[in-house]
């Protein structure tokens, strides 16, 4: 009742799981990830069980194809799900049990896996392997959108559309570097939770993607003026502390404090902040 892609990125920083499926709250069930250990994506008859016992066989050293192995053979209900796991290196693992509800299947290769079941035929995994072998170029959660998105454009669950989900960590990933949670995204129940899922993601990376240095700009001269009366029309004048602590309490109440850079300006602040003066 799903499809899924489980993967690290090329330098083994970061492991995520991207899901799809016509059932409730997809994101809830299917994905788990430890950062600097690896992905699991479990589902059809999902064992939730799965989760945390593939995480603790890849913290040991097992290989992900190994913790497949081990855990569908120590399952009796094996025959009815779906498991895959990638760990810090080597290949991706998938399991399809026979008795999952065609069309069912999985691919893996070096660092993914990518598996389904009730699929409208094998081509959904076929699109989901060739968007993200093709897509190098994307950053890593917006590649696994773009799998994620082929899947949906091939056929998808044959049932329908109902949830999607993404779940991305790394290492002092998450807000304010004090979590692993890189990306944590759900789409619970919508028409189209693909498109909902790139809409939410859009919105994570305006308001907690780390800002470019190379992008930022010098809040001196005319800069600094025209930001100074952008926040003063926000309601937010510069006081005696300056331009910098005016611009941090505004980015902090529009939650974009992780852009916030002492000095310069990120230029999707600026947009936003443009934006925000013209209501």
């Amino acid at each position: 009742m799903t499809f899924s892609l489980v993967a690290r990125s090329a330098d083994g920083r970061l492991f995520g799981v991207a899901v799809a499926s016509r059932f409730l709250a997809a994101g809830a069930l299917v994905p788990a990830a430890e950062a600097l250990v690896g992905a699991v994506a479990t589902q059809a008859h999902a064992n939730l069980a799965y989760r945390a016992q593939a995480l603790a066989l890849l913290r040991t050293g097992v290989s992900a194809i190994d913790a497949v192995a081990g855990l569908v053979a120590a399952d009796p209900g094996r025959d009815d799900r779906q498991l895959a796991v990638v760990g810090a290196t080597g290949d991706g693992a998938t399991w399809t049990g026979p008795r999952c509800h065609p069309w069912a299947g999985g691919q893996a290769g070096d660092g993914w896996a990518a598996q389904g079941n009730i699929l409208t035929g094998p081509q959904v995994i076929d699109a989901l392997r060739d968007a993200w072998l093709a897509r190098e170029d994307l950053p890593f959660p917006q590649r696994l959108l773009a799998a994620l998105t082929a899947g949906d454009a091939a056929g998808g669950d044959r049932r329908g559309r109902q949830s999607a989900a993404m779940l991305v960590v790394q290492r002092h990933g998450g807000y304010a570097g004090t979590g692993d949670e890189l990306v944590d995204l759900r789409v619970d129940d919508h028409v189209d939770p693909v498109s909902e899922l790139r809409r939410l993601l859009g919105i994570h990376h305006m308001l907690f993607g780390r800002p470019d240095p190379a992008t930022l700009r010098d809040l001196t001269g005319p800069l600094a003026a025209e930001v100074a009366g952008l926040l003063a029309a926000t309601g937010h004048p510069v006081g005696p502390a300056g331009l910098d602590e005016a611009l941090a309490a505004w980015t902090g109440l529009e939650n974009l404090e992780e852009r916030f850079v002492p000095g310069r300006i990120d230029p999707i602040v600026l947009d936003h902040l443009r934006r925000c003066a013209a209501r």
